[in-house]
């Protein structure tokens, strides 16, 4: 399940040379047999996509969870972001070739010759939903708070000193050091940018009645099932959004996705199980677009408690499971096996390194060494959707073989993200969609006190390496550093990587204006049918 719930060549060496450039980019979506009614063509200023489409209609879009957190600041799920993207602009965002262009920002940011001092313009004449103005008030308000050490943002930000406010329309972000992941980092969710008013007035429920400037306003919820936005009036991107109300329907089961898709209750739907790609593919009435992914999947382990405060016997599970095996089980072309968080085509790959052979025979001696020769017993915990159980229960088999007793406890979403923040469990499983620039795919996991380490992990020498990674510009420096990261943490396996999910979105053919952006968002202002 993605976090919080998570190619060509052309793309790798694209993806390369945006990193090193900082922002610049390649072609990141491949179609299915259809194709895309979007294309991954030029995008406008806002990175959304550029298929004309008529005004008016409801778009529906199946989604696999119920979003936990609508509020930016405490939100970590993937789900959450779909939501978010359509009411909350963003200072930046990404295109479909992940380049970072300007929404709430009039420009890219100005940065000082040492790297630590960012200036950034603000469009003028912007409102949010209820009235009160866009500015640099606002701007500092959102980022403070996304600062504070209670924001699931704070470790994106934690480079970031203060914020200042040069003139109504200039920010300025001052930096403790230099930090090169900050441009990527506010295309997401800490560049999002709620209406202060209504974060004062909602406190604590302002992910109950988020307010943004985005092109849907929050109409209604049923929790469980569905979340309704309807069109923004006012939005300040002449002729968007197309539909005149967006539904984010929660259907947990993919199977059950596809079948509403065929009958026409949804549009488009955020993920398709393996056996229906061909299917759907082959009937012209759908298409489906297969993009490469930015993200990861796989199992935290709690290194704070009985059994996996035992290195030898995180150890042991890492090296028992065929990744390869499992992929080609459940997956097939949707996915590809992983051993670390950066995929193929993404300038850190390399980092991640191989995923070994299974070798029972280690897998006995590691067992030995931990003082479990016989094997051992834990619990995983898994979102309720049945790839998550056919993935477990692939898992459970192939640690059977060596000698380690797996059982699996089926939890709703949310309840499973709010355990694993809580440390809450031995092992879960959860993954990540994903970052354009690296560090987002790993600082926050294994930094100590990191806002995602879950697993309680703890290494002086990764912190540095980390720290070091961050405050350094050139990326074939960086993937240096982050693959010192890699060794270690293969070794101390805090988190046993599994796969790299590719991007797979189906949608009715009448849908207009769909983009595979490989950040896995889908942006709705442009969708229309």
């Amino acid at each position: 399940m993605w976090r919080r719930l998570g190619r060509t060549g052309l793309v790798a060496v694209a993806l390369a040379a945006l990193l090193l450039a900082g922002c610049g980019g390649g072609s990141s979506s491949s179609s299915g047999n259809a194709g895309s009614s979007g294309g991954t063509g030029q995008q406008q200023s806002t990175g959304a996509g550029t298929a004309s489409s008529q005004a008016g209609g409801t778009i529906t879009i199946g989604i696999n969870a119920d979003p936990p957190n609508l509020d930016p600041a405490g939100s970590t799920a993937l789900v959450d972001r779909y939501v978010q993207n359509s009411i909350f602009d963003k200072l930046y965002d990404v295109d479909a070739n992940l380049k970072v262009v300007p929404v709430l920002a009039a420009s890219l940011p100005e940065i000082s010759a040492d790297g630590k001092t960012y200036t950034i313009h603000l469009r003028q004449g912007i409102q949010f939903t209820d009235g009160t103005p866009f500015n640099a008030d606002a701007v500092i308000y959102n980022l403070k708070r996304y600062m504070s050490p209670d924001s699931a943002r704070h470790s994106e930000l934690s480079f970031v000193s203060d914020v200042q406010k040069v003139d109504d329309y200039t920010v300025r972000i001052v930096l403790s050091k230099p930090f090169s992941p900050l441009l990527y980092t506010l295309t997401d969710r800490a560049g999002m940018m709620g209406s202060p008013a209504a974060i004062q007035k909602e406190g604590a429920n302002f992910g109950q009645h988020p307010v943004g400037t985005g092109p849907f306003m929050f109409e209604s919820r049923i929790k469980g099932d569905q979340i309704v936005l309807v069109r923004n009036p006012h939005y300040w991107q002449k002729g968007l959004p197309k539909a005149d109300k967006v539904v984010w329907k929660v259907v947990t089961d993919d199977n059950v996705k596809v079948v509403n898709l065929k009958a026409g209750q949804l549009d488009i739907i955020d993920t398709v199980p393996a056996q229906s790609v061909g299917d759907l593919q082959s009937n012209s009435a759908f298409r489906v677009d297969i993009g490469p992914g930015l993200g990861f999947q796989g199992l935290y382990l709690n290194v704070q408690q009985p059994p996996f405060n035992n290195v030898y016997l995180r150890r042991a599970v890492d090296l028992a499971i065929d990744r390869a095996a499992l992929v080609k089980v459940v997956f097939g072309q949707t996915a590809d096996p992983g051993y670390g968080p950066f995929p193929a085509g993404t300038p850190a790959e390399a980092a991640s390194g191989t995923p070994p052979a299974v070798d029972l025979a280690k897998v006995k001696q590691l067992l030995a060494q931990g003082g479990h020769p016989n094997g051992f017993t834990f619990t995983l915990k898994i979102a309720t959707s049945p790839v998550n159980q056919q993935v477990a229960q692939v898992l459970k088999n192939m640690l059977a073989q060596a000698g380690i007793t797996m059982n699996i406890q089926q939890e709703e979403f949310g309840t499973l993200l709010d355990d694993s923040t809580k440390h809450n469990f031995q092992a879960s499983a959860l993954g990540w969609s994903g970052r354009p620039d690296p560090d987002g795919n790993i600082y926050s996991w294994f930094y100590t006190g990191g806002s995602l380490n879950d697993s309680g992990y703890s290494n002086p020498k990764v912190d540095q390496l980390l720290d070091q990674a961050r405050a350094t510009s050139d990326m074939t420096q960086r993937v240096a550093l982050y693959t010192q990261v890699m060794e270690i943490i293969h070794q101390d396996v805090p988190y046993v990587y599994l796969y790299f999910p590719k991007n797979v979105k189906a949608f009715t053919a009448q849908l207009k204006g769909f983009v595979n952006v490989p950040d896995g968002i889908i942006r709705t202002a442009q969708l229309g049918k």
